[in-house]
């Protein structure tokens, strides 16, 4: 039988992880062990990350949301804002409204104020 060299196909392989992990410090953007581990342990971060960054999104927007409206209104506060929305069927998601909050805060607190009146807006 004839000696078959695999050289050239595992270095390609090799290639193509080393280039992942090419922002690593020392060993680990070196040998091709280290490399391996970094990279699964690296897109586990990123996977896991992924869903953290969506609630600490809706945790800003919540935070922001009720700043204006408890500086607008003594006694109003986030949770009761939310329930008067869903009360009215009005269709603003937290998103919006902590943009309305922070590009005009004067239409925010009208909208709550409008809402706590119980009138249309």
């Amino acid at each position: 039988m004839t000696r078959i060299k695999r050289g050239s196909i595992a270095r390609r392989r090799r290639a193509k992880t080393r280039l992942f992990a090419s922002g690593a410090r020392g060993a680990h953007s070196r040998l091709t062990r280290l490399i391996a581990q970094q990279t699964i342990r690296a897109l586990a971060s990123a996977h896991r990350d992924r869903d953290k960054k969506k609630r600490y999104f809706r945790r800003l927007w919540i935070t922001r949301i009720n700043g204006v409206i408890r500086q607008n209104v003594v006694s109003y506060s986030y949770s009761q804002l939310i329930t008067n929305l869903h009360k009215e069927q009005l269709l603003l998601n937290r998103k919006m409204l902590a943009q309305i909050a922070i590009s005009n805060r004067n239409c925010l607190s009208m909208i709550s104020s409008a809402i706590l009146m119980g009138g249309k807006i």
